[in-house]
């Protein structure tokens, strides 16, 4: 026997002229105080927000941005999208551009500049505000294309001579120095260095800043020691298993991402050593898996929300203070030690 139907009448959705009739205002006054219109007064634009929440209506954001001729739209480019440190970033970076009335779009570039072009033309295609290319990788040739079309950047660690672009400078120096100097206080004098692919300027940076940082510790930069790898869980497994195929091996690695050492904490477990009474391991990004590998990874922390925030920062006063050449266009990032519990003294003897 057939079961008798249920359905329930589905009330008709809540439209603009719905809105102003419960708020008592026009439909115009609506609009504007959709739109942010300064025109609207205090006390109306609460009556407005208020029956819009009331009646859970959604404005229609396309119609909006062809009446204001803003798209509200923010588009955010990162490097891998596999690597979790950017999917933290991406969420930074969207809560903190949804609390001020802002959408994001999201593209992964992979490294490869084929895909950042056309990573950009999506960004163009869909008239973004302002674009923050956070791929820390060669970027300047498909750069052109948003500068070109006068969209407002902030780029990682890269300058172009464009008045519409930002940049955010990370301070890799205090986190690197801090890591040495720790590995220096435990006992450790031979320290290798796992680096990321020289393509990328950031890796070039962390690179330089780990010979210096042991310059300044009077420790010695063992060639050999200093190994490229591909910043991949895979990466870290080869950069040490080639680490420990030389002559002799050093008895703590930094490596130049988290994802690197995690591939370094499986290489040495799977090789029978110890960490960290063998081997002392450290990363850089403190991604959130970082506090549960086995042992807990000992890093160097560079905020996901601080240069989530620089970027949406940079953006912000690209929209609202076009053209003002005092405006701040260099927003900086530090970065500091996390100890945890994958480095320790040295082993005795070595």
């Amino acid at each position: 026997m057939p079961r008798k139907g249920t359905r329930k009448t589905v009330a008709k959705a809540a439209d603009i002229r719905t809105v102003a009739a419960l708020a008592k205002v026009s439909i115009a006054t609506v609009s504007r105080t959709i739109n942010g219109s300064p025109a609207v007064s205090d006390r109306l634009s609460k009556r407005v927000w208020q029956a819009i929440e009331q009646l859970n209506y959604f404005p229609n954001t396309h119609a909006r941005s062809l009446v204001s001729g803003r798209s509200r739209l923010l588009g955010i480019i990162v490097e891998n999208i596999t690597n979790p440190f950017f999917p933290e970033l991406i969420q930074s970076f969207e809560e903190i551009a949804v609390a001020h009335g802002y959408e994001i779009l999201v593209s992964s570039s992979n490294s490869d500049p084929a895909i950042l072009t056309t990573c950009v033309r999506r960004m163009l295609e869909r008239k973004v505000e302002g674009v923050a290319v956070l791929t820390f990788g060669e970027e300047e040739p498909v750069l052109d294309q948003l500068a070109h079309h006068d969209i407002p950047m902030v780029l990682a660690e890269f300058r172009l001579a464009d008045p519409k672009t930002s940049t955010i400078l990370l301070d890799y120096t205090t986190g690197v120095h801090e890591a040495v100097n720790h590995l220096a206080q435990l006992g450790h004098s031979k320290i290798g260095f796992l680096a990321g692919p020289h393509k990328l300027h950031s890796a070039i940076t962390r690179e330089n800043d780990f010979r210096t940082a042991m310059k300044a510790a009077g420790l010695p930069v063992e060639t050999a020691w200093v190994i490229e790898c591909d910043h991949t869980l895979r990466g870290g497994v080869a950069g040490f298993d080639k680490m420990r195929a030389l002559g002799s091996r050093p008895t703590a690695v930094l490596c130049s991402n988290d994802m690197t050492a995690i591939g370094v904490l499986r290489a040495a477990y799977m090789s029978g050593l110890r960490v960290p009474q063998d081997l002392s391991v450290v990363g850089l990004d403190d991604i959130d898996f970082a506090e549960f590998t086995l042992p807990p990874l000992t890093t160097i922390r560079l905020s996901r929300i601080d240069l989530a925030r620089a970027a949406f920062d940079a953006l912000r006063l690209q929209a609202e203070e076009p053209g003002n050449a005092k405006m701040q266009r260099e927003f900086l990032v530090s970065t500091s030690l996390v100890v945890r519990g994958s480095t320790g003294a040295p082993p005795a003897g070595v």
